[in-house]
Formats: C-alpha cells, structure tokens, sequence
C-alpha cells in the first residue's frame, strides 16, 4: 500500500502536502514552487503540456491553454453558469457525451474530469518524486459552495488519476483544521475564501478536537481571475483611447494583458503604483508595431474591482443572517487564498468586522495542509478530531408547473436522511420517476439539475394500493444516495439513477441505512419545513427522518419538459413556419 496525501485542487493553483513526523508540510514543485498552476494545454506538435509547462507558453497559445476549467466541473452544457464562462475563456466550451460541459482543445474534446485527472496526476508524480514511494489515496478539497454533481465529478477525477479519494472535504473546513489543529481551541470562526475562481465563506465552532460547520456561502463564478479581467479591460480601453486599437478582439493581445493584469495585481500588493509595459502588443493599419505602456496606481485597481470586494461581504452578510449571527459574535477571522493578499480585502474584512483578520495563516498553503492532517488521521484509522459538516446547496425534487420542493435545506448537517412516501396515480403503473435539484430558487428551471431517479417494475395494483418509500441519504460529503422498498411488502425496489447519460445503481435496503451508526444528529427544525419529523426517542441512533405524502398525479409526469426544452419547441415551430413562407414566396 503506498502513501496518502492531502491535495487542494484549486481552480487557478493546485497544491499537495503530507504529515511528516507528525506536522504537515506543503510538498514543493520541481520548479521549487510550493503550488503548480492548474492548467493544461497542447502545443503545435500536439504534445500535451500540464502545470508550469502550461502555464508557460499561455501567453502564445490562448485557445489551446486550458485553465480555470473547475468553475465548469458537473455543470451542464445549457446552464447559465457555463454560458457566462463562453463569453470569458479563450478556449472552446462544447457540449460534452452527457450533456454536460466540455473542452474542445487542439482538435480534442475533453471532459472535465480529464482536465482535472491531468492536474491531479502532476501532484501525484510530485508526490511521489519526493517521497520516492507510491501514493495512491487522497482526501482532495472543494470549493463549500460546490453541489452534489460537482463533488461526484472531483472524485470521477480523482480515480481517473489513479487515487482512492478517502474523502472529499470543504476548502473552508480543510483551512479551519489547519488553523486549529492541536491548539484545542473553543471560538466561533469565519474562513474567508477568495482564491483563483471562486468564493467560499464558512462558519465553524470549534471546541477542543470537534469543528463543527455551522453555515456555508459563496459564488463558484467570483475569485481572483475576475479581478485580473477588470484590470485587463480596463488596459484595453486606455489603449483605446490612445490608439484607437481595440485589444479586445485580438486573443494573443488579452492574453498578454491578463497575464500584465495579474502580475501588477500582485505587484500593487506591496506598491502603491506600478508600471505595465507590453512591446510589440500590436500592429497599426500601416503594419507599424505598437507597444503598451500604462502606470496603474493601487488606488485606480481598487476603484476597478470595489464592486467585486463588496459582492464578497454581501455573501458573508448573508451566511450570517441565515445562523443569525452578527459580525461581532465571530471570534477570528481567517483570511485564505491568494487573492486575499490584495490590502482592499484587509481593509474590508477589518471594516466589517470591526477587527483585523488573523495572522500566521498562509493563505496558499492550509487549505492543502488541512487536507493532510484529515488524510493521515484517516490513513492512522484514529479519530483525535470529529467534523460535523453541513449541506451547503438545498436538495429538492421538481414537481407539476416548474415547482421546486426543497427535500433537504440548506445548512442542514450531514450525514442525513429524509424520507417520502410517493403512491401511485394509475391502475398496474409501472414505474415511479423522479428529477432531482439542487439550488436555493422556487422553479426548477433556476436551479441545476442532478438527475432523474426512475423506479421500474412496481407491482401490479390498483391506483393509490402501492406505496413506495423513498429515502435520500446525504453522506458526510453531502454526495445524494437513493433506495426505495414498498411499504406493504417490505421489499426494497432497484433505482437507476440517470444524470443525462451517465447511470449508477442503488440496490441497498433501507433498513440496512437506518442501522448505520451516525455521529452528526439532525436536530428537529419543525418551524422551518412542513414535514413532520420522527420522535426524539428515535434521534439518539439515527439521523431525523421527516415523511410526507406525495401523490405523483398525471400532471407530475406529464410535465417534465424544462423551459429551456418549451422555448426550444417554440423556435423550432417558429422555424418552421418561416421556412413555409419561403416556400410559397
């Protein structure tokens, strides 16, 4: 058996580290380098390029340069999320074999989980380079923001890089047990996350060796690349002026300007001004060579990216109303990810908070020593720490006229299981079918879709006799698990689980769950949901099972055309009779 590691795989930066005589440590690059740029690519000749090697000839290769693909990880290819990313990225976005988002790069369609399997095979090479032993198990990190189909995707990737992913663990959570570990502490804190692509902000009690999570937030689409595009965007218009040459058309010219873009963000960290110098970014109408030369001053990039900072602080604002908290009742604040080195976000954070974040946090590096400390407790088989997580997404089923029911809300702590009773409508139905959602909105069309669970071969009977119950189970890595059996009979019916072409088979009994051992009880939250919950003598040994009866009528299932598919028929139609007119024309 060969060694385990903890790795964060960021969205602009990946990092990997271990526990060595009892304290972490980050493992360096070959490069020295104690992070490795989360990036592929593929040259002219069509060798395939991963980390630094990538990142290095970006510059002059900006449609065959992959970075930032975690932000599109699960997600599918007609959701809003990917449809603002096509608009931001050099590369080409496609529609992948399941429906979901891919990358079409040097005449190749990747999926998502490829890119991230490259990245995660480097930091296992490195790894294993230094230690000069196998490693073949991980804990990996995720953004807490990321949804059920985005975790299952990390985990796809981290068993198509060769590695038994132990666990899959929030990037706050991962920072807070670095930040705590062996210090037995007893406050409330507050992880900031602001890294390459997305935003994470978490709440956690800590008390001794337990950490608790108490509330999550964030923007998967709002982090340090997003800055680096309001600096490069506004070099393009200053150029404008200038030149009357609009940048923004050429890919090499902005790739250059987010490359000039990140690097004077970061010079600007401990400068007041900087100066950004491009030769030859361009050519005028006579074939004269044209260079940029811009003086940014820290003043004029906090001006730019203000509005960024404040949708931070109104996310944190949000996290805490909904654990009714105020700033003042958290203890410390912990600051982590490389965009967070930007003073504008000290300034806001004290501000806010009407005190200082904490020092001697790297903000780089805890995320991936947090994840070694959880993966060498795993790899010991101790338990000197106890997390109790919480779902960070609502889980909900969709129901007739674009309805969404939220199942499992936001917040609520895992492991956990709800259940339903669903009867049938129709004499001898077949089959049960349910879509599962996840998102905070009231239509289904708003939220992301995780899959449809279809429950064939129900006995013959009359309409409303058969009773089927349904239990979804949260793990403690809020990945969804569904199984059924029928009430009368006792016997647990087979689900197949569709997420647009990619299955998995849930043949488990329900009983078999209820007698799992669980650590993390769901308390009762009756004023919050309309669903009862079971007695408090049934707390003690198994997670809160609420019930409610459901009826599937026709119209449930009649209606399961999304908007998006609705709209489409009406383009179509609208087509249609266009093209007849030509024709009598």
């Amino acid at each position: 058996m060969g060694r385990v590691v903890g790795i964060d795989l960021g969205t602009t930066n990946s990092a990997v580290a271990i526990v060595e005589n009892g304290r972490p440590k980050v493992i360096p690059s070959p490069q020295g380098d104690p992070v490795v740029p989360s990036m592929i690519a593929y040259d002219n000749k069509g060798h395939r390029l991963v980390g630094q090697a990538a990142k290095r000839q970006m510059v002059i290769n900006p449609r065959d340069t992959v970075l930032g693909a975690k932000r599109l990880m699960g997600r599918h290819y007609t959701s809003g999320i990917v449809k603002k990313a096509k608009l931001k990225f050099m590369y080409d976005i496609v529609e992948g074999p399941r429906d979901e988002a891919a990358i079409r790069v040097a005449g190749k369609v990747l999926d998502l989980t490829d890119v991230s399997a490259l990245i995660l095979e480097e930091l296992k090479e490195i790894a294993e380079d230094y230690l000069e032993e196998e490693v073949d198990r991980a804990v990996i990190t995720v953004p807490a923001y990321f949804n059920e189909k985005q975790r299952e995707a990390v985990r796809r990737a981290g068993e198509k890089a060769g590695l038994k992913v132990l666990r899959i663990i929030n990037e706050p959570t991962a920072a807070a047990l670095a930040y705590g570990w062996g210090k037995r502490l007893n406050e409330k804190i507050l992880v900031y996350d602001l890294g390459g692509g997305t935003f994470d902000v978490s709440i956690l009690e800590l008390y001794e060796d337990v950490y608790e999570v108490v509330a999550i937030g964030g923007d998967s689409f709002l982090g340090g690349m997003d800055f680096d595009q309001r600096i490069a965007e506004h070099m393009v218009l200053e150029f404008k002026k200038q030149t009357g040459i609009d940048l923004s058309r050429d890919p090499i010219a902005m790739q250059r300007l987010r490359d000039a873009a990140e690097r004077a963000k970061k010079d600007l960290s401990t400068l007041t001004e900087t100066r950004v110098s491009l030769p030859f970014i361009t050519v005028d109408e006579n074939g004269k060579p044209l260079n940029l030369d811009i003086t940014l001053t820290r003043e004029k990039v906090e001006k730019l990216t203000m509005d960024l900072v404040k949708r931070t602080l109104k996310i944190v604002q949000q996290t805490l109303d909904e654990v009714n908290l105020k700033p003042s009742d958290i203890n410390e604040v912990i600051l982590v990810g490389g965009q967070t080195r930007m003073p504008i976000i000290t300034r806001a954070v004290t501000e806010f908070f009407g005190r200082p974040p904490r020092k001697g946090v790297h903000p780089d590096e805890v995320v991936a020593l947090g994840a070694a400390i959880l993966a060498d407790v795993l790899e010991r088989g101790e338990a000197p720490m106890v997390f109790v997580d919480v779902l960070p997404v609502s889980i909900g089923i969709g129901l007739a006229r674009g309805k969404f029911k939220k199942l499992i809300k936001k917040n609520t702590r895992v492991p956990t299981e709800v259940k339903q009773i669903f009867k049938t409508v129709r004499d001898n139905q077949p089959a049960v079918k349910i879509k599962i959602y996840q998102g905070e909105s009231d239509r289904v069309e708003e939220n992301e879709f995780i899959g449809e669970f279809i429950f064939p071969n129900i006995r013959k009977a009359k309409a409303g006799e058969v009773k089927i119950e349904i239990t979804f189970k949260l793990d403690e890595e809020s990945i969804l698990h569904v199984s059924a059996r029928d009430i009368d009979t006792g016997q647990s019916v087979k689900a197949v689980f569709k997420t647009n072409g990619y299955v998995r088979k849930e043949t488990y009994r329900t009983d078999k769950i209820l007698k799992k051992k669980i650590t993390a009880v769901q308390e009762k939250e009756e004023s919050e949901t309309e669903m009862p919950s079971t007695s408090k003598d049934a707390v003690e040994e198994k997670p809160v099972v609420k019930e409610e009866k459901v009826e599937l009528n026709r119209e449930t299932e009649d209606r399961e055309k999304s908007v998006e598919e609705k709209k489409e028929s009406k383009r179509k139609s609208l087509w249609e009779r266009i093209k007849s007119l030509f024709k009598k024309s």
